[in-house]
């Protein structure tokens, strides 16, 4: 890479510009409350045999059985688990869905539709990167994934989040293109904010967590259970505090392959049962990315 010269501006996204999250318009959540909380509930379908997937262990020759059945229990076993928990402390989730779990376990997102819970756009499978595909073949995912929702759920998806947080340079004007309102890819603030595209449609980034995300922490940092929920919780006290000052979003990030095993949903339960207190007191907005984008598009 050549010497970049002190004086010359680094190259940029063009998206938006920066804006410091102390001179920004106020407001309020619907309920008067200062933060909303959402779920993102990932939930994935991979090829065997073939293509990515978080590891538990280190990858074998494919097939890779170990990873594969890993991965397949939270389909199986932990996203009911977790369904169960959300159904007992009344809480809404966006779930961030493969199109491949229509072939795959349809009864898992009909279960989804059943509580009311928000769609979400995922790709069609984890096991590939968008970022990878031509714009013709990525616009036709994005559409391609968008039409099947519809067609099976009866519900058209207004959110996206690309599998693996992976796009090009073009992904945010395709989204707009394809019929999508928002996007949960980028996680550079903690505030919805609009971002420009080349229709000149308007895309906006909704808060998504890297750092309140079971993936990075559980399996990048090998982090246990116990002090991710302490982290759950501690970040979610001092988003409160800091409420007081603008309107925040606070999004928690999980995977039922990871936190729908028991041990780690006794633990998910003590943090969600924390937050559920503060919702109970009418401290904070309990909601879906999708009602903070329609709020927040609304003002």
């Amino acid at each position: 890479m050549p010497f970049t010269k002190a004086t010359e501006p680094l190259a940029t996204h063009g998206r938006f510009a920066y804006a410091p999250i102390i001179k920004r318009p106020d407001y309020r959540w619907p309920n008067q409350s200062r933060l909303a909380v959402y779920i993102g509930f990932n939930i994935e379908h991979f090829a065997f045999g073939a293509g990515m997937g978080a590891n538990l262990g280190p990858a074998s020759i494919q097939p890779d059985v170990l990873n594969y059945s890993w991965r397949e229990y939270g389909n199986r076993v932990g996203a009911w688990r977790c369904l169960s928990l959300f159904d007992e402390l009344e809480i809404p989730t966006g779930a961030l869905i493969n199109t491949a779990l229509y072939d795959h376990c349809p009864e898992l997102v009909a279960a989804l539709i059943g509580r009311g819970d928000e769609l979400i756009g995922h790709g069609h499978t984890n096991a590939e990167r968008q970022g990878q595909f031509s714009e013709k073949d990525e616009l036709a995912l994005l559409a391609d994934c968008r039409a099947r929702i519809l067609s099976e759920s009866g519900v058209a998806p207004t959110g996206w989040l690309s599998p693996w947080i992976s796009e090009s340079m073009l992904t945010p004007d395709l989204l707009t293109e394809a019929g999508y309102a928002y996007t949960l890819n980028w996680c550079h603030d903690d505030q919805p904010g609009l971002m420009q595209t080349r229709s000149g449609n308007p895309l906006w980034s909704i808060p998504y967590p890297q750092e309140i995300n079971d993936i990075p922490m559980l399996i990048g940092r090998q982090m246990d259970m116990v002090p991710f929920t302490q982290m759950i919780i501690d970040n979610f006290d001092e988003m409160l505090r800091q409420s007081v000052h603008q309107p925040l979003v606070m999004g928690i990030a999980l995977h039922p392959y990871l936190v729908g095993q028991p041990y780690r949903l006794l633990h998910l339960r003590r943090a969600l049962r924390h937050i559920v207190a503060a919702r109970d007191r009418g401290d904070i907005w309990f909601t879906t990315p999708g009602a903070i984008h329609q709020h927040v598009s609304s003002l």
